[in-house]
């Protein structure tokens, strides 16, 4: 049987205790528990400025024995020589005061 008491503005309702037989609780099986795998972290990267993004400017120079040779003139010299090549390779041997390159398979030699 439930009751109703007032205590002061609000109602409790009070209910009869039961006298009923609790049956006995199991304890629940264990369950195996993995370790957690670590969490990615995500990086944020700042987008890049617009000064950033140019490339900067860049001039690279050979001395050798009182000579000063720039990599831009080897390179356009190699260029004119190989002419269309799909593939150059360029060997800068100062002492010899050339270059000697590999277009396309073909060998040849710039002097400076």
């Amino acid at each position: 049987m439930a009751s109703v008491k007032k205590t002061g503005t609000a109602a409790v309702e009070v209910k009869a205790a039961k006298t009923e037989k609790a049956e006995p609780v199991k304890a629940a099986p264990k369950k195996e528990t993995k370790p957690a795998a670590p969490k990615a972290v995500e990086k944020k990267t700042a987008a890049p400025k617009a000064a950033d993004a140019k490339a900067p400017t860049v001039k690279v120079v050979l001395e050798f024995q009182g000579r000063q040779v720039s990599a831009d003139d080897i390179l356009t010299a190699v260029m004119a020589k190989a002419g269309k090549a799909k593939s150059v390779e360029i060997y800068v041997k100062p002492e010899d005061a050339a270059a000697y390159y590999v277009a396309d398979g073909k060998p040849g030699k710039v002097e400076f």
